[in-house]
């Protein structure tokens, strides 16, 4: 396998990225609208090639764990799902995190709450950035709004996951699991020997130690006091994770006006937006935010500085506008534009609400 240009579904892009990164193992469950994750892999066959582990367990909840256990024996381990399947994965999440064991969790979000819909939605950024499950814990959310992007951050969440030792995850809207572009695929990884795993990761468990230290990977901590200091340590991981690994791009920023935040597909409609609005002399410029969390506070906070307001726009009743509000201070006029159910705006919806809820009628 060599790099090559082809046209496939962000959720295909995820699959094959997966099998040149060298993933050990994946475990998951068919979601929509999601599925293809699986159905590549289980089309690729890579055990036959790589000797990667692909393996349909029964339910999220199963593989969840399995990813837990991949995971404490130093291989690396991802599943992947769709907004109800990921909240039942919360408790093992926790574990992952409490347990600082790195791994991938890749959801493409689609409509709810409870069942909802199959329709696309960015209404797990809640669930995804503030920790889902119990517990003081973060997770490193990376937020593509491209094919290529699915693909690159495949890799890029391994790699991120393993230096802070922290779960990563993928969140994805529907439209960029199931809309299908050019892809480069990445070059491929050899899988690494059982003799690079104990040297990379020395704290994994490898069945072989006869105490209960320092080969035995948990979650628990019936001392207080310890596990305290434990999560101490935690905090002080994200707090590195948050001054090393913010991304974000910024659009026509320089002499914005007004600013839009944005990201994933919902991103890629307000560029148009966008353009259209600079055609009738309105200067708006964008920030899409890459990490979701750690959230780029900093980079809007500058932008927005000398802006005369801000729209968040997301498919959702309002989530991602709290870290706006509190990346500007309250000092900017911060509003929101959402489309929820399923339903993606279209760029002429976009500006019309940007016109009404930021531009004065004599501006106008």
């Amino acid at each position: 396998m060599s790099q090559e240009v082809k046209l496939m579904k962000g959720n295909e892009a995820i699959a094959h990225a997966a099998i040149r990164y060298g993933v050990d193992g994946y475990f998951g469950y068919p979601i929509t609208p999601q599925s293809e994750v699986l159905e590549t892999l289980e089309a690729e066959m890579p055990w036959e090639t790589t000797g990667m582990v692909v393996l349909q367990a029964e339910s999220e909840v199963a593989s969840i764990n399995m990813v837990y256990g991949g995971a404490a024996s130093g291989k690396a381990v991802m599943t992947s799902s769709s907004s109800p399947g990921v909240s039942l994965m919360q408790e093992g999440i926790s574990y992952l995190a409490a347990s600082e064991l790195p791994a991938l969790i890749v959801n493409v979000m689609r409509g709810g709450p409870g069942l909802g819909t199959i329709h696309p939605s960015q209404s797990d950024y809640f669930q995804a950035t503030k920790g889902g499950g119990h517990g003081d814990y973060h997770l490193i959310v990376l937020a593509p709004a491209t094919v290529q992007e699915m693909a690159d951050f495949v890799g890029l969440g391994f790699d991120l996951a393993f230096k802070y030792r922290t779960p990563a995850m993928i969140l994805a809207d529907g439209v960029v699991g199931q809309m299908m572009e050019k892809v480069v695929l990445p070059e491929p990884r050899k899988r690494r020997t059982e003799e690079e795993i104990a040297q990379q990761c020395p704290w994994a468990a490898t069945g072989h130690s006869k105490g209960r230290k320092p080969n035995v990977v948990t979650s628990l901590e019936l001392d207080s006091a310890i596990m305290e200091k434990n999560n101490e340590r935690f905090q002080r991981t994200y707090r590195e994770i948050e001054k090393n690994e913010v991304r974000y791009k910024a659009y026509h920023t320089e002499d914005a006006e007004y600013l839009m935040v944005a990201f994933g597909s919902v991103a890629r409609i307000c560029l148009k937006a966008i353009e259209d609005a600079r055609e009738e002399g309105i200067k708006v410029g964008l920030i899409r935010p890459i990490t979701l969390w750690p959230f780029p506070y900093d980079a809007i906070a500058e932008v927005a500085e000398n802006c005369k307001g801000v729209l968040v726009v997301e498919l959702n009743a309002g989530q991602m506008i709290e870290d706006v509000r509190l990346a500007t201070g309250r000092r900017k006029k911060v509003c929101h534009f959402g489309r929820m159910g399923g339903i993606v705006p279209n760029p002429s919806e976009i500006l019309n609400a940007l016109k009404k809820e930021l531009i004065t009628d004599k501006e106008k």
